[in-house]
């Protein structure tokens, strides 16, 4: 499964908070099975947004220390 990257963070919101008026129209309406289908999706954005949420907010430069060879052999 893939997994959006920090950038899209404020994508995923959007997503999220779309999800949440929709599920307020479908239980308004009456729409059941629309209802049940709209939250596994909001399960998802959530968990998305989570997992976002969770990871460092900065990843640094992490020196391997590998050697370099700067001069030719004799």
């Amino acid at each position: 499964m893939l997994w959006p990257g920090p950038t899209q963070r404020d994508r995923l919101v959007e997503i999220r908070d779309n999800l949440l008026a929709r599920i307020t129209e479908a239980e308004r309406e009456g729409w059941l099975g629309e209802v049940e289908g709209l939250q596994v999706s909001l399960a998802g954005a959530q968990e998305k947004l989570a997992r976002l949420d969770r990871r460092p907010a900065s990843r640094g430069v992490i020196d391997l220390r590998i050697s370099t060879i700067t001069g030719r052999p004799s």
